[in-house]
This record gives C-alpha cells, sequence and structure tokens, in this order.
C-alpha cells in the first residue's frame, strides 16, 4: 500500500512528542527521512495511508499495543560482540576485584552481542556460576529482545572473538544452517533478559549492581533526561560501582554521583 502523503512538520512535530514522552528520544528534523520510513512500515502494515491518521490512533488509545510497534520502529540497534573493545578489560579487571555475586545490568541490551559479551567475560574472569544470572538485560524493544533470548546470530558476527570463546560459548549450525550459530546454554542461563523502559518510575530489577552499561543510549537523551537517569543510575550500584558509557557520551560538567575515571568510564564516588 502506498503513502499517500508526505511527513508534514505538524506530524513531525507530533511524532516527536509522542516518543519522547514514551521513551525520552529526542526527534528532530535531521531525523525526518528516518521517521517517514520507519513508520511507513507501520502504517502499510495497518492499512493507513496517512501519517496524522495513524498518530490519531495512537492517542486515541494510551493502551494500545500499537504503541510498541511505534517505540520498536523508532529506537536504533547497532550493536556487535565486545565493540568498544576497551571496556572489557575494565569490567575484568573490577570483577576480580570484588568477585563474590558480581552482578551486572546491561541497560540497553539490543540483539544480545552486549550482554553476551559481559556475561562471556565475567566467566573468563571468575569461572563459571551456577548460581543463576549475573547480567540482567534490559530493553526497551521487544523485537531485538526476542532475538537477543534465542541467542542466535550468523557466524560472520562472531569475528571480533577469539577461536576458544567461539568453542566455549557457542555451538555451529549443519548443513543448511552451518552459517549461523547458537549461544550455549551454559552462557545463556547467566543472562536474564526483560523489557524495561528506563523513562518509567519503576524498574523492577534486583539492583544493587557492581556495574551498569548504558552506553550510546543517553546520547537519544535531552541534557535534562541525562541528569536524571545519572542520578536513579548511581541509587541502583553498590558503593564502589561503575558505569559504561558510549564513546560519544560525556557527562564531565554533570553534578551527581559519579566521577571519570577512564574512556567514558565512571565510577561511583562515596556521596550519591
Amino acid at each position: 500500500m502506498r503513502i499517500q502523503e508526505a511527513l508534514s512538520d505538524k506530524d513531525l512535530q507530533r511524532i516527536g512528542e509522542l516518543i519522547y514522552q514514551r521513551a525520552g528520544i529526542v526527534v528532530n528534523q535531521q531525523k525526518r527521512d528516518m521517521v517517514y520510513n520507519r513508520l511507513s512500515r507501520r502504517l502499510r502494515k495497518l492499512q493507513l495511508t496517512s501519517f496524522t491518521d495513524y498518530i490519531n490512533s495512537l492517542e486515541a488509545d494510551p493502551n494500545s499495543a500499537e504503541w510498541q510497534g511505534f517505540i520498536n520502529s523508532l529506537t536504533t540497534n547497532l550493536t556487535s560482540f565486545f565493540r568498544e573493545s576497551y571496556h572489557f578489560p575494565i569490567l575484568a579487571e573490577h570483577a576480580k576485584s570484588r568477585p563474590a555475586n558480581y552482578s551486572v545490568w546491561c541497560a540497553a541490551a539490543s540483539t544480545g552481542e552486549e550482554p553476551c559479551s559481559i556475561a562471556m567475560t565475567l566467566e573468563e574472569t571468575l569461572g563459571r556460576t551456577h548460581a543463576g544470572p549475573r547480567v540482567w538485560a534490559t530493553d526497551i524493544d521487544t523485537e531485538v529482545l526476542q532475538k537477543a533470548s534465542s541467542g542466535i546470530y550468523r557466524l560472520s558476527d562472531l569475528s571480533s572473538l577469539t577461536q576458544l570463546q567461539k568453542q566455549n560459548f557457542f555451538l555451529r549450525g549443519t548443513g543448511a544452517q552451518s552459517e549461523f550459530v547458537k549461544a550455549r546454554k551454559e552462557l545463556l542461563s547467566t543472562i536474564h533478559y526483560q523489557r524495561l523502559n528506563l523513562l518509567d518510575s519503576n524498574w523492577d530489577i534486583p539492583a544493587p549492581f557492581d556495574a551498569i552499561f548504558c552506553r550510546n543510549v543517553m546520547i537519544y537523551f535531552d541534557q535534562q533526561t541525562q541528569e536524571r537517569l545519572l542520578q536513579r543510575f548511581a541509587k541502583m550500584l553498590k558503593p564502589g560501582g561503575i558505569l559504561f558509557a558510549g564513546h560519544s557520551e560525556h557527562f564531565g560538567n554533570t553534578r551527581g554521583a559519579f566521577r571519570l575515571r577512564g574512556q567514558s568510564v565512571y565510577y561511583l564516588t562515596q556521596e550519591k
């Protein structure tokens, strides 16, 4: 079905207001093409030809299941195994210094590469655990969480792993599935996946954690939302806890409980 109208300034503004209210994401004129392309798929699926009609349908029912489709469409999921690799030796060193019941919250799990990388690092550092999840992995996007939970990836996705890591943590498919791998159940058992919106007033996760990974997420929020989240993150960490941010995210001017100790690595001070 063809979309009969362009995305007007008014509709773009309304979409921006809705996604900001629901997910804290800032949408501006520079993202017009992205918004058009992604939401066009939703309109076609719902057999709508007008962005105005789509927005009106969302606003008419605050509890509509389509809100999740709207959010899923406008979230960005760019990830890979051991992305920003310099963070993982720091995580390993931190875990060695406090090995008892070490736990990590991965606040943007996406399709699972990051929580798997965290879980592999912890197993290599602390040994295998039989006490349940070490990594609490959350995301606002239900579609990527479904893929993450399956643990299935292309063999080429594992290019940053050593041969030993591939053998220890993944099983390769056979026949028609030979170009795919599946994370071993021992690895997946150390990760708990669940949906979580960082804007929710209550985070139903088992804090406090030793470390939080929230990388390449805050860049989509305005400064007010960033500062509010940093204050909440501080309360979710154990004393001496650590926050990993993305390489383009800088909070040096933020007044609060975190102090920069390395490239996009923030340690919790004694004051929260």
